[in-house]
C-alpha cells in the first residue's frame, strides 16, 4: 500500500502487528520490541507532548544514540503534527543549543548524564524550549522531566484522537528540521515537508527491492539523513530493524544480530577493508600468497559479481575456491545472512568498492544531500557501475549544468532553509533546480559520477582547475594512509597532509624496532621513506600538474571532537588551512627550495 504522509507510514506499522519489530541490546542479550509495545509508547508520548504544549507546526528537538526511543520520538512527534528537530549526539552544547534556539523547539529530548547537564547550562540560549526532557532519568529534576514520567502521564491517551491526528496530517505539512553540518559557518535548517521523505522511500525501496523478512542493523546515527530516511524505509517495508549498542561494538553487533541489510559512510567500509588487509598481511607467507589469489581472483570476477551472474569455467571455480578460503570468511563476518549494504554520505573511493564486490559483498554507492531528502541516486541491484553513484530515482531528475554542477529537480526537493530564504533562492533556482554544489556528469547509461565539489575544486597558480578528491583518495588507497588533505588553491604546486593507517603501520614499525608513539613514528626516517615511495607511486598515475610535491606526517587523525571533520565525515577544509597553517607554509618553502625555485 503506498502512502502520502510518515502519518500514514505510522498507521501501516501498527497494522502489521510485528512480535519483533525493534530489537535492542539488554543485560547482555538483544530482545525484541513488538509492534504493540512500540506503539502504546508511541501514543503515550504523543499524548503527553500536546499536554506540554506541542501543537501542530511546532518543533521538537532530539539529541540522541540510536535506540527504540529514538523512533518512539520521532513518531510520537509526528502524531502531533509537529516537526522533529535532530541534532547529532557528538556536537557540542552550545553548538546542540543554536539548533534548538534557531529552530524555535518547544521540547528538547536528551540522551546521557553529561549532555543533559551540558544543556541545562545552555538553557538561557534556548529561550523558546520550555521543557528539556531526560531519556535516560528514573526522575525529573530542577529544569528537566524524564521520558519514562512522560510515558506515565500519557496513560490516558485516547486512540481515537490519536488517529485523528494521524488523519489530519497533510503531505505538504513540515516533517522535519534537519540541520547541516556547517563546513563554512553556522547550520542552515533544512525543511522537508512528508512528501519530500515519502517520495524517497516508496521509490528507493523500490529501487532496492527491500524485502519485510529482512532483519537490519542500524548503526548510522539517525540524526544522519540518509539513515533516518533508510529506517523510514525499513518501516515500510515491515523489517525488523535492530539498534548497534555503539560504534564500537558494531563488528561485535553484526554477529549477533546477523542482519540481511546495514548502512554506513565510507569511512567505515574503508577501516574494515584496512582491518582485513593487515590481518592477512601478518599472516604466514603461504596465507598471503593465497590472499592475494583471491583478491585477483576477484578482481576478474567482477563483471560477473556486478551483474549477479555466475562466472564462466575456470574462472567460475577459481572463484568457488577464492570463496571458500578468503571470502566466505569475510562475510561470515557479517553475520552470514548479509545481502546488501548502502554507502553514502561521502564518496566512496573505487578501490574500496572492488575489494569488496570482488569479495562477494554488494556495496551499493548512492548520492544526494539533505536538502533532497536525501537520495538523488544510487546502484542496485544489476544496475552497477563502479566509480559512479547510480541511476538517478524513478521521480528524479538530473542534469549537469554548463560548469559541471550537478542540478536536481523533483518531489524530494526540500521546501528551503529554514528562515533563510535568500540562502534558499541561491539553492534553488526558479525553475525547481536544485544546485547540489557538486561537479559530476551522466554517462550513456545514466549512472551519474562525481568529481568533486564545486566550491572545493582547486584553482592553482596557473589557472588550472584541479579536483582534490580523487588525488586524496588515490592516497587514502595505500594501506599506510588513512586520511589525506590536499592543498593547492592559488599556488604553484600541491601539497598534502597525510595522517598514517596507525592500525597498519605501528605493526610494521614493530617489526622493524621503530618506536611506535605516533608522534615519534611519524618523524622517523624509515617511516618517511616509506610513505615517499607511496606517493611517488601515486604521482607516476597523475597528471604533472595534479602530482603532489610535498607531504606531512600528522601524528594524529582529523576527528569531529578536535574540529577537522563535520558529523558525517566531511573534512573542514577551511579549519585544516587554519590549524595547519605553519606546517603547510613549511611545505611550500621547502617544495620550492628543493624544484630550485
Amino acid at each position: 500500500m503506498s502512502i502520502r504522509t510518515l502519518a500514514e507510514l505510522l498507521a501501516q506499522v501498527a497494522a502489521r502487528q510485528k512480535p519483533d519489530l525493534l530489537l535492542h541490546k539488554v543485560d547482555g542479550s538483544y530482545r525484541p520490541i513488538s509492534t504493540a509495545e512500540f506503539m502504546t509508547g508511541v501514543l503515550r508520548l504523543s499524548h503527553a507532548l500536546g499536554r506540554l504544549g506541542v501543537a501542530r507546526g511546532d518543533r521538537v528537538a532530539l539529541m540522541a544514540e540510536n535506540s527504540p526511543s529514538w523512533p518512539t520520538v520521532d513518531f510520537a512527534t509526528i502524531a502531533r503534527g509537529a516537526a522533529l528537530v535532530p541534532i547529532y549526539p557528538t556536537l557540542l552544547p552550545e553548538q546542540a543549543a543554536y539548533i534548538a534556539r534557531d529552530s524555535g523547539s518547544k521540547v528538547l529530548f536528551v540522551q546521557g548524564r553529561e549532555r543533559l547537564e551540558g544543556l541545562l547550562a545552555q538553557k538561557p540560549q534556548m529561550p523558546a524550549t520550555e521543557q528539556i526532557v531526560w531519556i535516560d532519568g528514573d526522575a525529573p529534576g530542577d529544569g528537566y522531566t524524564t521520558l519514562a514520567l512522560l510515558l506515565e502521564q500519557g496513560r490516558d491517551a485516547d486512540p481515537a484522537t490519536f488517529d485523528a491526528g494521524l488523519a489530519a496530517t497533510r503531505p505538504e505539512d513540515l516533517a522535519t528540521l534537519i540541520y547541516t553540518s556547517g563546513t563554512t559557518g553556522d547550520p542552515k535548517g533544512v525543511m522537508l515537508s512528508h512528501s519530500n521523505l515519502v517520495s524517497n522511500v516508496v521509490t528507493g525501496t523500490q529501487v532496492l527491492a527491500l524485502r519485510g523478512d529482512y532483519t537490519v542493523l542500524s548503526f548510522l546515527p539517525l540524526s544522519h539523513s540518509l539513515e533516518r530516511t533508510v529506517d523510514y524505509c525499513y518501516f515500510y517495508c515491515g523489517c525488523t530493524i535492530a539498534y548497534a549498542e555503539s560504534i564500537q561494538t558494531v563488528a561485535q553487533n553484526l554477529l549477533e544480530v546477523r542482519p540481511h541489510v546495514f548502512v554506513a559512510v565510507p569511512r567505515v567500509y574503508e577501516k574494515v577493508q584496512s582491518r582485513v588487509m593487515e590481518t592477512a598481511a601478518a599472516g604466514s607467507a603461504v596465507k598471503q600468497r593465497i590472499f592475494s589469489w583471491a583478491l585477483d581472483v576477484g578482481r576478474r570476477a567482477l563483471p560477473y559479481r556486478l551483474q549477479e551472474k555466475p562466472a564462466p569455467g575456470l574462472l567460475g571455480l577459481e572463484l568457488a575456491a577464492a570463496d571458500r578460503l578468503v571470502f566466505g570468511k569475510i562475510r561470515e563476518r557479517l553475520g552470514g545472512r548479509f545481502i546488501f549494504a548502502i554507502s553514502g554520505g561521502a564518496p566512496l573511493p573505487r578501490e574500496v568498492a572492488e575489494f569488496f564486490w570482488g569479495a562477494g559483498i554488494r556495496l551499493f554507492e548512492g548520492y544526494g544531500l539533505t536538502e533532497t531528502s536525501p537520495v538523488i541516486s544510487v546502484n542496485a541491484f544489476s544496475k552497477v557501475k563502479l566509480g559512479t553513484v547510480g541511476q538517478p530515482l524513478p521521480d528524479v531528475e538530473v542534469r549537469i549544468a554548463e560548469d559541471g554542477e550537478i542540478l536536481a529537480r523533483g518531489p524530494n526537493i526540500m521546501q528551503g532553509y529554514f528562515g533563510q530564504p535568500e540562502a534558499t533562492a541561491e539553492m534553488i533556482d526558479e525553475d525547481g533546480w536544485l544546485h547540489s554544489g557538486d561537479i559530476g556528469h551522466l554517462d550513456a547509461d545514466g549512472f551519474l559520477a562525481i568529481t568533486d565539489r564545486k566550491k572545493e575544486l582547486i584553482v592553482n597558480a596557473y589557472g588550472k582547475n584541479i579536483a582534490p578528491a580523487p588525488i586524496e583518495n588515490a592516497l587514502k588507497a595505500s594501506r599506510f594512509i588513512s586520511q589525506a588533505v590536499v592543498i593547492g588553491d592559488r599556488r604553484q604546486f600541491l601539497v598534502a597532509l597525510l595522517v598514517p593507517d596507525f592500525e597498519t603501520l605501528v605493526p610494521w614499525a614493530e617489526k622493524q624496532g621503530l618506536p611506535t608513539a605516533p608522534a615519534e613514528l611519524v618523524a622517523t626516517p624509515q617511516v618517511r621513506d616509506l610513505v615517499r615511495e607511496e606517493v611517488e607511486a601515486i604521482n607516476t598515475q597523475l597528471a604533472r600538474y595534479e602530482q603532489v610535491r610535498n607531504w606531512a606526517l600528522l601524528p594524529a587523525e582529523f576527528t569531529l571532537e578536535t574540529g577537522e571533520l563535520t558529523p558525517t565525515q566531511k573534512v573542514k577544509r577551511r579549519v585544516v588551512n587554519e590549524k595547519y597553517g605553519e606546517i603547510i607554509e613549511r611545505l611550500y618553502r621547502e617544495g620550492e627550495t628543493a624544484a630550485g625555485a
